[in-house]
């Protein structure tokens, strides 16, 4: 009895298969986005909740028509974004899943679970450490006669810049994995290079965080683990292989 072979694809039927793949990404936002808007009261009021707790007082202002408006859109769409964020990280692997060699498809489920794990666990770090020391270092350079007002749009720009950065690095891992799968990554390589990574990460998280020590060092410190669980998870990966 022959077994059939998978008929290899050509170039129209990638282009055909990434285009389904984006169309199902796309609404997998459009709805998640929807019921965003359905709850963005509540959001928005989660989201303005770091500016009451402040020593020194934080006003925010509306400065143009439209302004809430977009401002409600925004957030609906960086919230569907969020929420279908599993969606999109699934349809991309199964994009590149047919080029892959049957023990690395086994990393399927692990890497969906793990980036979106890690993505969330970056936000609840942006919002629930770096704001707050971000908004109370920068509401207090201030002087005696000048109030903090800031702008709306800017303080969600802000605050949206410091939590989607917060998730993305905290993919480190989650790079570690998929680099170690394909063989570009190895533990001995990562160890090699632990001093520089170091260095890169304190001169990274200066410029994520306000320009104070405690700060730099409450980002630093976080990131250092990841790249040693990354290390972590290369070893594991390249352990599977042998």
């Amino acid at each position: 009895m022959s077994s059939k072979v998978p008929k290899e694809m050509g170039f129209l039927d990638h282009l055909e298969e990434l285009r389904w793949r984006f169309i199902k990404s796309l609404l997998a936002i459009v709805i998640g986005s929807a019921v965003s808007f359905g709850y963005i009261d509540r959001i928005l009021e989660i989201l303005l909740y770091p500016t009451r707790n402040t020593t020194n007082s934080i006003n925010l202002q509306v400065l143009s028509v439209q302004g809430m408006f977009l401002i409600k859109w925004f957030i609906s769409f960086i919230s569907g974004l969020i929420i279908a964020l599993p969606i999109l990280i699934y349809q991309f692997w199964r994009f590149v899943a047919p080029g892959l060699k049957i023990n690395e498809k086994k990393y399927a489920f692990p890497v969906v679970f793990f980036a979106f794990t890690s993505f969330m666990i970056g936000i609840s770090f942006g919002y629930f450490i770096l704001i707050p020391f971000s908004l109370e270092f920068f509401s207090g350079i201030s002087s005696g006669h000048v109030e903090n007002n800031f702008s709306i749009q800017y303080y969600f720009s802000f605050l949206t810049w410091l939590m989607l950065g917060s998730g993305l690095i905290f993919q480190l891992p989650v790079v570690s994995l998929l680099l170690s799968a394909i063989g570009l990554l190895t533990p001995p390589f990562m160890r090699h290079y632990r001093r520089h990574s170091i260095i890169i990460i304190m001169v990274l998280s200066s410029f994520i965080t306000p320009p104070d020590p405690i700060s730099m060092l409450i980002m630093a410190f976080p990131l250092i683990l990841l790249y040693e669980l990354s290390i972590g998870v290369s070893w594991m990966v390249n352990r599977n292989k042998t």
